[in-house]
């Protein structure tokens, strides 16, 4: 990496190595934390030398008139000791200045950040307000060492401002084979009960995992749904080929509505699920085997298509038959929409695994849900979309896309055409039997 690159972009690389690299995703995101905790340090302490000297790095004009004069020099590497062990920082060097530059944060020589790694890593990760972390740094460290409002403003804005710029993007140039859609809950209000965030993610026409949306709901209800995906058809998303998504009946309906073409799957793991609920614990084992040996298309040289969906259903049927009589309940649920579960087997085979299932985020939302439990509630709304889209927008680097066969290619080329551009209806000819006009007697 060249050596004018600032240690904030080179931790950034390094994070966005990781979620390129073939690690599970649990041993990334902790790596990925402990990056994080670098990064908002480094990012802190380079904000203290530009509002120390007045001017940002490379520029020439100060920006306040109490901006000391001086440059920057470089840095100097520096260890910080902290509870998850040492983290190495670049500390600015400055020459040609009247007074010693001491950062408020972490003092002098920069060599403890207890304060820093309870306050500013739990505060601005978790997406706390400037007033909230201004409070606990000056609990923590006194007055006299209380990180100033605009440096705290500078480190909250960002991620902020970043998702801002996001979630108004245009569409247009976004062509989807595949959307996937999902709601998670966090605490957003005090005194009220979790409430979700809707998330859109999608593969590309060439394969390409890509981040869609993001944004509050009041609820999982149709309007809530309706209005997110609306959004974003109206910033240029064209409709996808399948929509996949749990079995929520607002989400299903919206989809319906904005997405009237598109074919919807119900996701398998999901489905799973809602029947294993309803079967005693002794017996879910031979449920789950015998529910997935139904979607099992391995061994048949059925190709993908309306075909292949009937051979499915008929092993449902028969499955569903089998179990009826032992557990009602549960089989009424796997009778339930039974379309939406074998949409998914109309597109190529080489992507069937990954598209019969919304679990693609799961785990990242999983993931920020475990520590979000560490803050209770979040003090808004704004600062719970802004750590969320920023956990998903890292691991939407590091996430896979599908292969794109050249079979695979006509294949969703003939189902665009059918789905997304019927062919017009002929036009009426005018009927030979209509009676002729009148022949006037003057004729």
């Amino acid at each position: 990496m060249p050596a004018r690159v600032s240690p904030i972009d080179r931790v950034h690389a390094k994070i966005d190595a990781l979620f390129a690299s073939d690690r599970e995703l649990p041993e990334i995101l902790e790596e990925v934390a402990r990056l994080g905790a670098q990064l908002l340090m480094q990012a802190a302490l380079e904000a203290e030398v530009t509002e120390f000297l007045g001017r940002d790095r490379y520029q020439r004009a100060v920006t306040t008139p109490d901006a000391q004069p001086g440059s920057r020099n470089g840095f100097a590497p520096v260890t910080v000791k902290t509870t998850a062990g040492p983290v190495v920082l670049q500390r600015p060097k400055l020459r040609g200045t009247t007074a010693a530059f001491a950062s408020r944060l972490f003092g002098k020589h920069v060599t403890r950040t207890n304060a820093l790694e309870s306050l500013v890593i739990a505060g601005f990760v978790r997406g706390l307000s400037v007033r909230d972390v201004e409070a606990t740094l000056a609990d923590a460290l006194g007055d006299q060492a209380a990180i100033s409002k605009s440096t705290v403003s500078q480190v909250c804005q960002a991620i902020k401002a970043e998702y801002e710029q996001w979630s108004a993007r245009r569409l247009d140039d976004l062509v989807l084979d595949y959307l996937f859609l999902d709601a998670s809950f966090f605490r957003m209000h005090p005194g009220s009960p979790a409430e979700p965030i809707l998330a859109a993610w999608g593969i590309s026409i060439e394969g390409k995992p890509v981040f869609v949306g993001l944004a509050t709901g009041s609820g999982e209800s149709t309007d809530a749904w309706t209005g997110f995906l609306t959004d974003l058809r109206d910033r240029g998303l064209a409709s996808p080929l399948l929509v996949v998504s749990d079995g929520a009946a607002g989400l299903i309906a919206a989809v319906e509505q904005v997405f009237p073409a598109a074919l919807r799957q119900r996701c398998l793991i999901h489905r799973l699920r809602n029947v294993l609920a309803k079967i005693p614990v002794g017996m879910q084992a031979e449920i789950r085997d015998g529910y997935w040996a139904c979607f099992d298309t391995e061994k048949l040289p059925t190709a993908p298509g309306p075909k292949l969906v009937e051979l499915i259903d008929t092993r449902l049927a028969k499955f569903e038959k089998r179990y009826a009589r032992a557990y009602p309940a549960a089989m009424k649920i796997l009778a339930t929409d039974r379309d939406g579960l074998t949409a998914y087997l109309r597109f190529p085979t080489e992507h069937h695994h990954r598209i019969r299932h919304s679990n693609f985020i799961e785990r990242t939302f999983g993931e920020t849900r475990r520590r979000a439990k560490v803050i209770g509630r979040f003090p808004g709304e704004t600062s719970c979309l802004g750590i969320v889209w920023a956990v998903l927008d890292r691991a939407s680097r590091g996430w896979r896309g599908v292969a794109m066969t050249p079979t695979g290619l006509r294949h969703l080329q003939d189902l665009r055409r059918s789905l997304l551009q019927p062919p017009r209806p002929l036009r009426t000819q005018p009927s030979t039997t209509e009676p002729a006009e009148p022949v006037s007697a003057t004729a």
